[in-house]
């Protein structure tokens, strides 16, 4: 055999590689279901289908979702796509928890994740998707304390459920933290960690009642608030658009919400973010793969999961002292010196 018809019959073979590999991604689809927020929520709906998206830029996939309008069809949109040739089917947050389950235990084959939400016992083909946005969370409350003029801060949450919640204890943590470092008395309103009972607007849609906690807790004498309800939190940046960020400031949740709400981004102090879409982008690269496997993911402030936002157009108003801190916090965070849960 000649050097060139080697080098043509490697070359045809490298290309058939090709050719398979490109055909397995094209025949490979990921489908989600939305909870009611829609799929441009600003939120959590956008930011794991954001990371679909960058799955199908990134490996030549296909991607689909449904959107939920409401509680009702979360079952519905998850059947119709059990017989869609879904290669994973990613739902997204807690109040779908139910209606995944029944789902996967009537179609074993079916490999499904879910953000938000994780099974105690786990599910072979269920891979849940939770965060440890205690974490950051603990950072903002923190922050918000050493910013914070009048020494009143506002939080509400969407649902009293666990995934909102965890922000709410986090935040409170974090300003306890602060207080008891400076011999402050920052006050919190809107949450107990102790007693589980705040303010919830009982809705992840409502924008009229994301600006009416606002003004509630404004009148308080809240200067920074932090809604921990999707959508609804930017009808309290709309507020703190009209009264002017000296005024008001907003903490944002899940995305950075300074690049996802342009127009009000100079509103918000930082954003707590959680990366669903890196965290999606990889359930999806593991079930191409044959990697898949049920269980937990948790995306925490080690590995990136979670994290503090970018201060933005905020950056000259936190001292740099208070920088210091939040790096030093995190820190102890990471190695575990420092506790976010009692």
């Amino acid at each position: 055999m000649s050097y060139f018809t080697a080098q043509i019959r490697h070359i045809g073979a490298m290309a058939a590689v090709l050719l398979a590999t490109t055909s397995m991604a094209s025949a490979f689809t990921a489908c989600q279901v939305t909870d009611t927020g829609g799929i441009d929520d600003n939120s959590f709906n956008q930011t794991a289908w954001k990371g679909v998206e960058d799955a199908m830029a990134d490996f030549g996939i296909e991607g689909r979702y449904l959107e939920s309008q409401a509680e009702t069809d979360y079952e519905a949109n998850i059947n119709a796509l059990i017989d869609g040739d879904c290669g994973v089917i990613i739902t997204v947050g807690f109040l779908l928890g139910d209606a995944t389950k029944t789902a996967a235990e009537a179609n074993p084959d079916q490999k499904f994740s879910i953000v938000d939400f994780a099974y105690d016992p786990t599910i072979p083909n269920i891979l849940g998707q939770v965060y440890a946005t205690d974490e950051a969370a603990f950072l903002a409350g923190y922050l918000a304390a050493g910013v914070s003029q009048t020494k009143i801060l506002g939080v509400f949450g969407g649902i009293n459920i666990p995934p909102v919640t965890i922000f709410m204890d986090g935040f409170s943590r974090g300003v306890d933290y602060y207080n008891a470092a400076k011999g402050a008395s920052v006050v919190v309103l809107g949450w107990d960690p102790d007693t589980r009972e705040g303010l919830f607007t009982n809705n992840f849609e409502s924008l009229d009642d994301g600006r009416a906690y606002a003004q509630n807790l404004y009148d308080e004498g809240a200067d920074i608030v932090l809604p921990v309800a999707g959508p609804v939190g930017l009808g309290s940046a709309a507020l703190a658009d009209e009264l002017g960020p000296d005024r008001l400031k907003i903490i944002g949740v899940d995305a950075d919400l300074y690049l996802t709400d342009p127009e009000k981004g100079h509103v918000y102090l930082t954003s707590i973010t959680k990366r669903m879409d890196a965290t999606v982008r990889g359930v999806i690269e593991m079930a191409m793969n044959d990697q898949f496997e049920g269980g937990v993911l948790v995306g925490s402030l080690k590995n990136g999961g979670v994290d503090l936002a970018p201060f933005h157009d905020m950056e000259d108003i936190v001292p740099d002292d208070l920088k210091a801190e939040l790096d030093a916090l995190r820190a102890g965070i990471i190695d575990g010196s420092i506790s976010v849960r009692p």
